[in-house]
Parts: structure tokens; C-alpha cells; sequence
């Protein structure tokens, strides 16, 4: 029997709903950053399940990360 893992998926910036708070930069500087271009992105990890990133996308007052 084969267990799907909630670990793929991966959570994605809707940046036209964005307003650069860095919320999730803030609260998840592991998985958000602002990358040179003054966006927000979200960087490669194995595990998206952490509770630093739950609480960003939590936290988000634009509600612009959805998981993928």
C-alpha cells in the first residue's frame, strides 16, 4: 500500500495578490526570501511541512501562498 506524502507540496507566491510585506521572509527565512529583483521566491527544501512555514503562510495578510 503506497502512503502519499503531504511533504511534496510546495508553496507558491501568487505575486499579483503580493504586497512585500515579508511576513513569510520573517517568519521562514529558510524557505521565503527576497530575491534581487525585489520579488519574494520561494527556495528549494526537501520538506515544506515545518511549522515556520505554516505560520508564514498562516500569517500572510493577502492569503497570496497556495500550496502546489
Amino acid at each position: 500500500m503506497e502512503i502519499l506524502s503531504h511533504s511534496k507540496k510546495i508553496p507558491v507566491i501568487e505575486l499579483e495578490s503580493c504586497i512585500f510585506c515579508e511576513i513569510c521572509v520573517e517568519l521562514a527565512p529558510h524557505a521565503f526570501r527576497i530575491n534581487d529583483a525585489g520579488f519574494v521566491e520561494v527556495l528549494s527544501l526537501d520538506d515544506y511541512l515545518d511549522e515556520d512555514i505554516l505560520e508564514a503562510i498562516k500569517n500572510c495578510p493577502k492569503d497570496c501562498i497556495v500550496w502546489e
